[in-house]
Formats: C-alpha cells, sequence, structure tokens
C-alpha cells in the first residue's frame, strides 16, 4: 500500500469512528429523554416534516382534526383531459389533516373563534353592508328579539337587586312538603342557581317537550309575524311578498336552567332583498306590534298522551323587543353590539352554562356518570326514555343539549323547514368562511385550477360583554 493510499485509509477510519461515536453519543442522549420527546426527535428528522408542519398550521391549532384519505381527478368534461390530480398518498402518513369546525368552545376552542369570527361578519354585513350586502340595510327597519322559554316550575335564582331569592313570610310548602321560600342571596357560580325549589313538582316532560318542539315554534313565529304585517297592513297574504321580505338571523344562549333564550335579528327589505326597500308603511313600530302579537299568539301543540294529557307549547311570557340603531343612542342597540352578542352565544354550547353535554348521549350508562347536575341529569333520563311520550318524540339526541333546534348556528335553517333558495339575510356562512386560511399546499393548488377563488375570514377584536341580556328571571312559575 502507497503511503497516499495509507493515509486516505486513515483519514477515512478516523472519519467512520467520529461519526459512529457522534452516533452512540445521541442515542445516549435519546435514551435520557422521555418518550414523548423521542418522537419529537424522530419526526422533526422525518423527510415529511415541514409538509408535516405545513398541516399543522392549515387547521390553526385545531384540538380534534379530521383525517382524510383518498384521492381527487378532475377531468375535462368533453375531451377527458386530466385538469388536476390529488392524492393523501403523498402526504405524511398518507393522510390530510382537516378543521374539525365545531362551533362550541369546551370541544374546539381554535375553531369555535374562527366559527364565531364568522358568524360576527354575517351578522353584520346583514345590518350594516358589506361583503356582497348593500350599505342601505342600515336604514332598514330592524329589531333585536329575545324570546324565552316558558316556566316549568320554580327555580332558584339570582335577583336583579341582590335581594333574597324566593322571600315568603308565610314560608308555604308544595304537595310533598318542601318550602316553598328561600331565603339565600344566589350568586354567579352558586351551584343552586337553576335548580327546582321541588324536583318532585317541576314538569320535566313539558321541559323536554317543549325544546324538543322549539324548532317548529320558531317556525310558526316567523310565519305568524308575515301574517301579522300582511293584517295590519292590509295586504292580501298571497301578495305581501308583492311588497316586502322579511328576514331572520337567530342564535340560542342556553340559560342555567337548562332552557334556552332565542336572540333574533329582524329586518324588513323590498320585494327583491336586501338591495330594495320596503314600503313607506313598514315601519319600525309595525314590526314591533308584528313581532310581540306573534310571539304572544303562536303554539305548537303535542299529541295528546295518557300520561300527560294535551299539551299546547308557547313562548314564555317575558319577551324583549329592542329596535337596533347604527350608532348607540341609548334608545335601542347597536349594530356591532348585536353582531358581537350574537356571536357569542353561537360559539357556546350547553356544556358553558352547566345545563348539559356537547357530545351525543348513546345511552344510560353516559347519563349516570355525566358531570351534571340532579335535575339536568333527570332531563336527560326524560329525553331518553325515562318517559313513554317523550320516548315516541325520539328526544334521546335532545339530552346533548336537552335541545334538538338550539343549534346556536344561524345558518341552519329549523327542524323540518325548507331553507329559502337564496340568501335571505345576508351571505351565507359557508361562502364566509370557505376555503380556510392556509389551505395545504396540494388542495390549493388543485382549487385554483379549477378556478376558486378564497377570501380568509379573520376573527375581529370584539368586546367580551357587548350587549347587557335582557334582564329576565330563570325562575318564572308556570
Amino acid at each position: 500500500m502507497s503511503d497516499a493510499s495509507r493515509v486516505h485509509f486513515t483519514r477515512s477510519l478516523s472519519t467512520a469512528c467520529a461519526d459512529r461515536s457522534a452516533e452512540l453519543v445521541r442515542e445516549r442522549r435519546l435514551r435520557l429523554l422521555s418518550e414523548a420527546d423521542r418522537d419529537t426527535v424522530r419526526l422533526a428528522q422525518d423527510p415529511g416534516f415541514t409538509r408535516w408542519l405545513e398541516q399543522i398550521k392549515a387547521i390553526g391549532g385545531c384540538a380534534h382534526p379530521i383525517y382524510l384519505s383518498g384521492s381527487t381527478i378532475t377531468r375535462d368534461a368533453h375531451t377527458g383531459e386530466v385538469l388536476s390530480a390529488y392524492s393523501t398518498a403523498d402526504e405524511p402518513g398518507e393522510r390530510l389533516a382537516v378543521r374539525c369546525r365545531n362551533r362550541r368552545a369546551t370541544v374546539c376552542a381554535p375553531c369555535s373563534r374562527l366559527h364565531a369570527g364568522d358568524t360576527f361578519h354575517l351578522v353584520r354585513s346583514g345590518l350594516t353592508g358589506g361583503k356582497t350586502v348593500p350599505e342601505a340595510v342600515r336604514d332598514r327597519p330592524r329589531l333585536f328579539v329575545t324570546l324565552t322559554a316558558p316556566g316549568f316550575g320554580p327555580v332558584h335564582r339570582i335577583a336583579d337587586d341582590d335581594s333574597p331569592c324566593r322571600p315568603r313570610r308565610d314560608r308555604p310548602r308544595c304537595a310533598h312538603g318542601t318550602p316553598l321560600s328561600c331565603s339565600l342571596t344566589h350568586s354567579e357560580g352558586d351551584p343552586l342557581t337553576g335548580q327546582p325549589v321541588c324536583p318532585a313538582c317541576y314538569d320535566y316532560p313539558g321541559h323536554v317537550l317543549w325544546h324538543a318542539h322549539a324548532g317548529r315554534l320558531w317556525d310558526r313565529f316567523t310565519t305568524a309575524v308575515r301574517r301579522h304585517l300582511d293584517s295590519a297592513a292590509g295586504v292580501p297574504r298571497s301578495r305581501l311578498g308583492a311588497h316586502l321580505m322579511v328576514s331572520f338571523a337567530k342564535a340560542a344562549e342556553y340559560q342555567q336552567r337548562a332552557a334556552i333564550h332565542f336572540h333574533a335579528v329582524v329586518r324588513l327589505d323590498g320585494p327583491s332583498g336586501p338591495g330594495a326597500a320596503p314600503p313607506s308603511w313598514a315601519t319600525p313600530e309595525l314590526l314591533t306590534d308584528a313581532v310581540r302579537a306573534a310571539a304572544a299568539s303562536v303554539t305548537v301543540r303535542v299529541p295528546e298522551s295518557a300520561a300527560y294529557g294535551a299539551e299546547v307549547l308557547s313562548w314564555g311570557a317575558q319577551i324583549d323587543v329592542r329596535p337596533i340603531r347604527s350608532f348607540d343612542d341609548g334608545a335601542g342597540v347597536s349594530d356591532d353590539a348585536v353582531a358581537a352578542y350574537v356571536a357569542k352565544y353561537v360559539a357556546k354550547g350547553a356544556a358553558d352554562t352547566a345545563a348539559g353535554l356537547d357530545h351525543r348521549v348513546s345511552g344510560p350508562e353516559d347519563i349516570r356518570t355525566a358531570q351534571v347536575s340532579g335535575r339536568v341529569r333527570a332531563l336527560m333520563g326524560t329525553c331518553c326514555g325515562a318517559w313513554a311520550a317523550c320516548q315516541n318524540w325520539k328526544t334521546c339526541g335532545c339530552a346533548r343539549g336537552l335541545t334538538r333546534s338550539a343549534t346556536g348556528d344561524i345558518s341552519s335553517p329549523s327542524p323540518g323547514v325548507t331553507p329559502p333558495p337564496t340568501p335571505r339575510y345576508a351571505l351565507n356562512a359557508r361562502t364566509i368562511s370557505a376555503p380556510a386560511p392556509r389551505q395545504p399546499r396540494n388542495l390549493t393548488r388543485s382549487r385554483k385550477r379549477l378556478g376558486a377563488t378564497s377570501v380568509p375570514a379573520t376573527p375581529p377584536a370584539r368586546p367580551s360583554s357587548p350587549l347587557e341580556s335582557p334582564k329576565t328571571s330563570p325562575g318564572t312559575e308556570k
């Protein structure tokens, strides 16, 4: 072996020894790390780490991402030429992560924040214009309406003036021997707030049936508003659409008594929609009278039951109607306050107020182990068949939030209601939020080939408590 070859061999051997020594040091250091840290190091060294990081950024910190697998091929309808193709086989782990898009903050805070921001823009555009909605809508008759559930029995409540809950000098008792008075002063967070004074007297079946049919009650309310408008204006019912259009956007607020309030924006437009002005006789005062009359008159009759009789469902007596102003003049509520208020309750679920769960109840075991109050547990049992009439109405799904109709999603129609052929209040939520910011690279490229466009929606900064809720007591007796 020549001297040059010997020197080259020595250098190669030294390099190999140094590399081996460095590898042993790395392995020794890895063994000192936790299993999670070792997985992180291995993931960072993976060739697909950069693409995986892009996916994580694209879902915006979603707590429960959905992983998709499969492929798409887009062909020209006439020539059969492949215009674009995408497969998750090229993704890390052969899957693509997308947002769960759950609106409830207790389930996924990042997606809830995105949904609330989209809702803010949707409601605000219907009040002030923008995003394809003409600015003239700010001059239309507009109301902010709160519809409440009726009372199903006396409950412990928070008094407006910090007075005792239910002071009674005679201290009466119910048929079960339970005192109907309460001298305590309850506060926010008090576990007694919203609980029945006498659980045995509380109307659990009526509570469940009302929430199971709240969607139908809302549908009849919107119909009744239109009927009162045409009656007040002297217009034939079939011809009201030739004069004006009534638009609604609603969200549900869960109360501590496990009942809901509906908050709704009601607006009058011309016959062709937001771009046209309503007739001169369509005033805010006329709309206010129609809303109040409709809320007081509509009912839903539940089929008669041998155990419960004939139940007629209606709204609670506490109804709040306020005009919406383009500025805060003290006589109503402002555009931004209403939009922020509705967006706030869209993101809240039953679990936020201990009024239920934010996931589906699959059976009695889920009810038994649920971290809820005894009254909510009794309501869940009623939903899931503890009472025959509720079982016939298939209300078990209502145990998730004690109501099937109170979705809080203003873009969803009420159950059994066919959505209108064109958006009536504003553009829909899908138009605002799709596609989400930072889409996956391959999917974005595929959409661009098809001529798709994207307008990212950024949730606005807004006050945490922009509007006080109507001062309604959760303890109204039936």
